[in-house]
C-alpha cells in the first residue's frame, strides 16, 4: 500500500529548495573551488566576499571556515519597517508588503515615484544551448549582502524569507545583528501575515463559486505551503455547501414542475379572492 502524500509541496521540501538560495560569506581560510551541478564555485580567499549556496554556507559556518553576511532585509531596522507596513499602512491592511522586483524591473522606490510608467519586463537569461529562460527564486540574488542600498528604497521580504531567516538564526546567529530581536520580529511578522491569510473567508467564498480568486502577491513559499491545506479545505467546504444548496433548489424546482406549478400558497390566494 502506497503511503498517502499530501497534495502540493510539503514544508520540509520547501526548506530543502530554500537551501539553494545564494548568500554572501566571508571566508576565514583559503579553500579551493568546487565543481557543482549548478556551476563552478570560485576559490575562497579571505577576506574577499563570495556568494555561495545557502547549504554550502551553512556547512562552512558549522566547520568555522566562514562567516555568513546577513541579507539587507534580515536586520532589525528593516524588519521593523516591514512590520509597520504590514500593520499600520492602510493600503496593506488586507494585503501583503510588496515583494522584491524581478530582474529588469524598477525598484520599489522607482515604482512609487513613477506610477504612471509601465513596469519593465524581466530580463531573460540564456542556457549554454541558447534556450531562453526567466530565473525565479531560489535562483535570484534576493538574499545576498549589498554594499549600497539606494536611498528611499524600502526593504522587501524575498520568496523564501521565513526559511532563510530561520536557518540563519539557528546556525549563524552570531553573524546577525541583535539575533534575539530579529527572531522576535520574524515571529511577529509570521503571525501577522498568517492572520491575513486566514482572515480572507469572504474572498474564499467568492472564489468557491467562481467569482474571483485569492490574491497571494508577496506571500512567501513556506506561507503558501502551510496555508495550502487551510485554503484548499475552506474552498472545498464552501464549494460543497454551494453544490448542496444548488441541488436542493433544483429538486424543489423539479417537484414544482411535476405538480404543474401548484404549491400550497395557491390555496391561501384562492381563499382571499373568494
Amino acid at each position: 500500500m502506497a503511503f498517502p502524500l499530501p497534495r502540493g509541496i510539503t514544508p520540509p521540501e520547501i526548506s530543502f529548495l530554500a537551501e539553494m538560495e545564494m548568500v554572501t560569506v566571508l571566508p576565514r581560510q583559503r579553500l579551493d573551488g568546487l565543481e557543482l551541478l549548478g556551476g563552478s564555485l570560485p576559490t575562497l580567499l579571505p577576506p574577499r566576499r563570495t556568494t555561495l549556496p545557502l547549504w554550502l554556507a551553512l556547512l562552512l559556518k558549522r566547520q568555522r571556515r566562514a562567516n555568513i553576511l546577513p541579507p539587507p532585509w534580515l536586520h532589525p531596522e528593516s524588519l521593523e519597517l516591514i512590520l509597520e507596513i504590514e500593520t499600520q499602512n492602510d493600503e496593506y491592511q488586507h494585503a501583503f508588503s510588496p515583494p522584491p522586483p524581478l530582474p529588469g524591473q524598477p525598484t520599489l522606490a522607482h515604482r512609487d515615484r513613477d506610477r504612471d510608467r509601465a513596469v519593465a519586463a524581466p530580463v531573460p537569461r540564456y542556457t549554454p544551448d541558447g534556450d531562453k529562460y526567466y530565473p525565479t527564486p531560489p535562483f535570484l540574488p534576493q538574499n545576498v549582502a549589498r554594499d549600497h542600498i539606494p536611498p528611499g528604497e524600502p526593504p522587501a521580504l524575498p520568496f523564501h524569507w521565513l526559511e532563510v531567516g530561520t536557518m540563519l538564526l539557528d546556525a549563524a546567529s552570531d553573524d546577525l545583528v541583535e539575533p534575539d530581536q530579529t527572531r522576535r520580529l520574524l515571529k511577529e511578522l509570521r503571525e501577522v501575515r498568517t492572520a491575513k491569510i486566514r482572515s480572507g473567508v469572504e474572498v474564499l467564498d467568492a472564489a468557491a463559486v467562481g467569482g474571483g480568486g485569492v490574491a497571494l502577491t508577496g506571500v512567501g513559499a513556506m506561507e503558501v505551503g502551510e496555508g495550502r491545506g487551510f485554503i484548499a479545505g475552506v474552498v472545498d467546504g464552501l464549494r460543497r455547501i454551494g453544490a448542496s444548496k444548488e441541488q436542493a433548489r433544483r429538486e424543489e424546482l423539479a417537484e414544482e414542475m411535476a405538480n404543474g406549478g401548484y404549491d400550497a400558497s395557491q390555496d391561501y390566494e384562492d381563499d382571499m379572492e373568494f
